[in-house]
Parts: structure tokens; C-alpha cells; sequence
């Protein structure tokens, strides 16, 4: 659980850096992609303290390879974030054994946090996805066997809500809640696009909060994308998430909230963001993330 009221860390030592806030996703033809250990390098520069894994091959695998190069930046590793479709039957089998590679891959190089992307079988982020209470059943049947899967490995399973993923707007994450004991990965870009408030989803999900992450939004690409006049991809492009303190979510007002509660668990810079060129040694992604950590330090706690 991310709730520790006795002897957790202070929360600047609980603060964490994502690949993707430095443009790098997986998806074919996102963007340029950094160097790999430009992005570690520019993340010890900001002194934070461990990072997420990625898109699939981006750090390595393989402990003897990833544990020497984050020890070279002094960062641990926390946790990733796994896509994988659990509401269709004839598919189940084949997500658990890509999720339990997945899984083991994390374990075996210390994380903590399994971060799961509850994936449709749509391409893209552009067309919701309502579940049947069929699907439900089958959904919870196989995030059920996921957990076990992870608990063996001794992670924590953190259900991401993620726009255009089967779990996103509100309604979803309460209904997930009442049918599922699974803990969340609380993703305050996603939870405002999809019109709900970071802080009440916090207040419903009690101690069930495992993991943060966290960006902010622009109101107005907001909008459009609810609308339906933006595509999702490219309101990221286009700069939909945001360094803290620049959008419209009360990211202060949420931290203030979990540590006043006993959360215990890591903060990670999440701000997805797509480049075009590499941008010069100093500039770039590392100035959004300075900007996010000073809005962190002045919430002052």
C-alpha cells in the first residue's frame, strides 16, 4: 500500500522521473527519442531519486545491465507501466503470460509498483470504451488472476485510469473500486481529462492510492479533446499536459491532502510530451521538470 504513516521519507526523497516526461513512448512514430543516458543523466542532475522502466527496451531488461546504470545515477527503480487487455476471454491467456514476463522483468530489477494500463483492444486513445457487465465480470476475473501474478513476484498491482483505456472517467474508477479490492496509480493528467477531480478520486479511494503520478493540464486542449475536436495524440503534441502549477489541476491541494493522510508511496514526474529534434544540452524536457519540482517544493511540506 502507499499509505505509511510511521517512517516514511520525507517527500522530497519520494519523487520520481518518468521516461515519457522526457518525450519517450513507445508508440511507432511518436516523436524523437532522447538518449537514454542524457534522460538518467538530466534526472540526477534534478536530484530525483529513481525513475519508472519505460517503453518496452528503452532501459534494459536485465538486472546485471539496468542495475549498474542507475546506480551510476544514484536512481532505484520504482515501477512501469504495463498495457494489458483483461476484458476479453479469448485473449486473457496470452495478456497474463506478456504481463507475468513484464512483471518478473520489474521484480527482478527492484520495483516495487506494477503500473497497470487496463488496455482495449482499439488502437489509439480516440474512441471510448464502455465495458458491458459482462465484460466487467470477465475484467475483474482477470485483474484478479494479474494480482496474484504480481504478488507472487512481490509487486503491487496500481491500476492507471488512462484516457481511451477501459478505465477513465470517473464513473469507471468508482465502479472499479466497489467490484475490486486492486489499489490505483493516481494520474492526475488523466483523471482531470477524463472530467474527474484528482482529489476526490483520492477521498474515494482511501488507502487504496499505491502510486502518483503526476502533470498538469492545459483547460482548453482539455476540452477539445472531450469534445471530440482533438485527437488524443495530437493535443499531446500539441501540449496538453503540463508542468505542475501551469494547467488548471490543483495538483498542491492533492499532495497536501495524501501526506496529510499517511501516504508513503513515490510522486513521479509523468508529463507526457512528444519532441521533434533533440533539444540543446540544458534545454528542454529539464526545464518542465525543474519547473514541476520547484511548484512541488513550494506546496511546503
Amino acid at each position: 500500500m502507499g499509505r505509511d504513516q510511521m517512517g516514511r521519507k520525507p517527500l522530497q526523497d519520494r519523487i520520481a522521473g518518468a521516461p515519457i516526461t522526457w518525450g519517450v513512448d513507445g508508440a511507432p512514430g511518436w516523436g524523437f527519442l532522447m538518449d537514454r543516458k542524457r534522460v538518467l543523466d538530466e534526472m540526477a542532475k534534478l536530484g530525483l531519486k529513481a525513475t519508472e522502466l519505460g517503453p518496452d527496451g528503452y532501459l534494459p531488461t536485465e538486472p546485471a545491465e539496468l542495475d549498474p546504470l542507475l546506480e551510476a545515477h544514484n536512481l532505484s527503480l520504482v515501477g512501469g507501466f504495463v498495457p494489458v487487455r483483461l476484458y476479453r476471454p479469448d485473449r486473457i491467456d496470452a495478456e497474463l503470460t506478456q504481463a507475468a514476463r513484464a512483471a518478473t522483468t520489474l521484480s527482478e530489477a527492484g520495483a516495487q509498483t506494477f503500473v497497470l494500463g487496463p488496455s482495449s483492444v482499439l488502437s489509439g486513445y480516440d474512441t471510448p470504451v464502455d465495458l458491458t457487465d459482462e465484460e466487467w465480470k470477465v475484467f475483474d476475473q482477470g485483474l484478479r488472476r494479474l494480482m496474484e501474478i504480481c504478488s507472487e513476484r512481490g509487486l503491487v498491482t496500481a491500476l492507471h485510469s488512462h484516457w481511451g483505456m477501459v478505465v477513465d472517467r470517473p464513473e469507471h474508477i468508482e465502479q472499479l473500486l466497489e467490484i475490486s479490492q486492486v489499489d490505483l496509480c493516481l494520474d492526475t493528467g488523466h483523471i482531470a481529462l477524463s472530467g474527474g477531480d484528482p482529489l476526490e478520486v483520492a477521498r474515494m479511494a482511501g488507502d487504496r492510492v499505491a502510486h502518483v503520478h503526476l502533470k498538469d493540464v492545459d483547460e482548453r486542449l482539455a476540452e477539445e479533446v472531450r469534445a471530440g475536436e482533438r485527437p488524443f495524440r495530437q493535443a499531446v503534441i500539441d501540449g496538453l499536459f503540463k508542468p505542475l502549477g501551469q494547467g488548471y489541476v490543483d495538483v498542491a491541494g492533492l499532495v497536501r491532502y495524501l501526506e496529510e493522510s499517511g501516504y508513503g508511496g513515490w510522486y513521479v514526474l509523468e508529463q507526457d510530451l512528444a519532441l521533434d529534434h533533440p533539444p540543446p544540452p540544458g534545454e528542454g524536457p529539464i526545464r518542465n521538470a525543474e519547473v514541476s519540482l520547484r511548484y512541488l517544493a513550494e506546496i511546503g511540506l
